[in-house]
């Protein structure tokens, strides 16, 4: 359960478990996971949980993103607040409360 706080920000919330609310943006080709959501909202402390919680609420979608070896997929990139995350601290990347993080997928091309 989460509530609002007076003192946030519109639109931002916290919840109980000091456990921040986020919104992800699901690529086209991940929605037939997400019952075609182009946005979801999980609660994740950094990038690592985020991918946690998104497998407990659509499962599947972790297998797509995370490799074998627990890694971001190659083909993956991760932006949290437009930063990629392989160039801020990866899966250990935090996130708090009214942060936005865009799943993207690599595309090739010539």
């Amino acid at each position: 359960m989460r509530c609002f706080r007076p003192d946030s920000p519109k639109g931002t919330s916290k919840s109980r478990k000091g456990i921040m609310a986020i919104s992800v943006s699901i690529p086209t080709p991940l929605r037939a996971l997400t019952g075609q959501k182009d946005t979801v909202e999980v609660e994740a402390k950094d990038v690592h949980a985020m991918l946690a919680s998104l497998e407990k609420s659509f499962p599947g979608i972790h297998d797509r993103l995370v490799d074998e070896k627990g890694e971001v997929r190659r083909f993956v990139n991760i932006y949290v607040g437009g930063e990629d995350i392989r160039f801020l601290q990866n899966q250990q990347t935090p996130l708090k409360a009214g942060d936005e993080v865009s799943i993207v997928p690599a595309i090739a091309g010539g």
